[in-house]
């Protein structure tokens, strides 16, 4: 180990000169040579002393005030009580209870009378406050040792507590990723179900609507093509001068006119406003003839203005497929039409006394299949009866 007295210290005009640790150097030093006899601890310690002046460091003057009284506690009592004195101020100063008690044992070594005896009550006064801050102090520590224990027991417990919250937490976060799961997959479904169902409806409604055009079309040729034909070849070969070849021509006319009529009526717009059972009625009502009698039971008892628009038109489409039917095919005579609400559902029975068919004969033959698809459109149901021989019975059920 290097001696502290064959260090280098550096010239005073060095400007580190004024750092607390240089001027803790200097009075280290001075000790020492203090402690060696030598004359240079009188210059160390002044020059330590004038750098802690400066500063204002009261805290570290107490302890180069301690060492210059000591020095001079041999060589001169008077200089040495002078230090003693203002070492205890700065702890004064500093509120340093330990160096205040020091500085006052100096104090009554160096005193005497009134002022040793103040001295000395002083140094009691701050002994007792000692003493008293050091049980304080310990009992302090006992209190805090005590709930210190406590607060670990309480920790602990607080550690278990946090835990669980957090497996709760987590609980919940694998339930909520698991429900975010569910709803997204359901929502994907449905989605698919919807753009499904719209695909499939907008296929069954093009089917419909290509399958009206092509049952148009037939009728067109067959139907009112021919009677064209007939009429314009009976005009170039008959004497319309006659009587009877003008009444005839006047018949054909008139057939001509009312299958157009009737045609048009088919495929015209429906209205689906509050006059749609107004409508309904006129239709069916165009079916009734001289020989054809047609019965409705509970028409007036269904709130129209209820069912959905589209519906509506369904309906009307289908009744008017069975009276034409029925027309054409069923020579019936007689004709019943039941209409019956129940809960959210409208069933509709259809009967006439016209020739029986099996159900394959109707829907392929009587065009009756146009019938069971727009049906279908609405999820619908319809049960065509094709046990009876004699008369048709048909019964469907929408939604509404």
């Amino acid at each position: 180990m290097i001696p502290l007295t064959a260090k280098k210290i550096k010239h005073e005009n060095d400007p580190r000169k004024t750092d607390n640790n240089y001027s803790l150097l200097l009075d280290n030093l001075g000790y020492c040579y203090y402690k060696l006899g030598n004359p240079k601890a009188v210059d160390c310690l002044n020059k330590s002393l004038k750098i802690k002046l400066e500063q204002n460091d009261q805290y570290g003057l107490i302890g180069t005030y301690n060492t210059l009284s000591l020095l001079y506690s041999k060589t001169d009592q008077k200089l040495s009580k002078i230090y003693a004195k203002k070492a205890y101020k700065s702890a004064c100063i500093t509120n340093a209870a330990i160096y205040k008690i020091v500085g006052l044992a100096k104090l009554i070594e160096k005193s005497e009378g009134n002022e040793l005896k103040r001295y000395s009550l002083d140094f009691i006064k701050i002994a007792d406050s000692l003493t008293s801050a050091r049980q304080k102090a310990k009992n302090e520590f006992s209190r805090i040792k005590y709930e210190s224990g406590i607060d670990k027991a309480e920790n602990l417990q607080l550690k278990v507590q946090k835990i669980e919250n957090e497996l709760e937490l987590e609980k919940q976060k694998n339930r909520n990723t698991i429900l975010y799961i569910i709803i997204f997959f359901t929502t994907a479904i449905s989605l698919f179900l919807y753009l499904h169902l719209t695909i499939k409806g907008r296929k069954e409604k093009n089917k419909a609507i290509l399958e009206s055009e092509i049952r148009i079309s037939k009728k067109l040729s067959d139907e009112l093509a021919d009677d064209v034909y007939h009429t314009l070849t009976f005009t170039e070969n008959t004497d319309l001068e006659k009587e009877e070849n003008k009444e005839e021509l006047l018949n054909n006319l008139d057939t001509i006119y009312s299958k157009t009529r009737n045609l048009s009526k088919e495929n015209s717009l429906i209205a689906t406003d509050e006059n749609f059972n107004i409508a309904l009625k006129e239709m069916i009502s165009g079916f009734k003839t001289a020989d054809i009698n047609i019965i409705l039971n509970g028409f007036d008892l269904i709130s129209w203005n209820k069912v959905e628009k589209n519906k509506k038109i369904i309906l009307h489409r289908v009744l008017q497929e069975l009276f034409s039917n029925m027309k054409n095919h069923s020579q019936a005579t007689l004709v019943s039409i039941n209409f019956k609400k129940d809960k959210n559902k409208l069933t509709v029975v259809y009967n006439d006394n016209g020739i029986g068919t099996n159900k394959k004969t109707t829907i392929l033959k009587n065009g009756l299949q146009n019938v069971e698809n727009r049906i279908k459109t609405i999820n619908g149901n319809i049960i065509f009866d094709n046990n009876s021989e004699k008369g048709f019975r048909l019964t469907f059920s929408i939604p509404i």
